[in-house]
């Protein structure tokens, strides 16, 4: 499914909406360039959860915590890495639910993992040529799907392209 994201409110909109419905044990996996808008979808991500601390990329810090929403999020930032330090640091902890309160695990710079998490949601986010945005969401998760889906149906996602 891909989606027009006119501006960086409309953006904000989509991580509101999403996170709103998303259940725990959900793992966002984002990909886009530099100023792609990930953290903009995640901050908006926060508020739909019901976060009230303000959500930074954890560019150095590698994982912020939000422990206070709907349901915890957790927010990767895998810009500053290579395949082998990723690997190295078991971010399997964060969808193994033995490991953390089940969560939202959100993902910036996912492609930099080597083994991706089983049923995640990937959103690309990309340049349009009107200045905006524009989204893939895909999943292989038949839930996820559905759930993207009937929030598309029910205008709660921002217009599909």
């Amino acid at each position: 499914m891909e989606l027009e994201l006119p501006d960086a409110a409309a953006t904000q909109r989509l991580g509101e909406d999403l996170g709103r419905v998303l259940p725990a044990g959900t793992i966002l996996l984002l990909s886009g360039d530099l100023g792609s808008g990930k953290t903009t979808l995640i901050q908006g991500l926060g508020t739909g959860l019901g976060i009230v601390d303000p959500i930074s990329s954890p560019t150095f810090t590698l994982v912020n915590e939000y422990l206070e929403g709907r349901v915890p999020l957790y927010h990767l930032d895998l810009y500053r890495l290579d395949g082998h330090e990723v690997n190295d640091l078991y971010l399997e902890a964060y969808w193994d639910e033995q490991e953390t309160a089940p969560g939202i695990v959100a993902i910036e710079w996912a492609e930099r993992l080597d083994n991706l998490p089983p049923q995640a949601v990937h959103l690309a986010l990309t340049y349009a040529d009107h200045g905006g945005r524009n989204v893939t969401l895909s999943t292989q998760n038949p839930s996820h799907r559905a759930l993207l889906e009937n929030l598309l149906s029910h205008g709660l996602l921002v217009d599909e392209v």
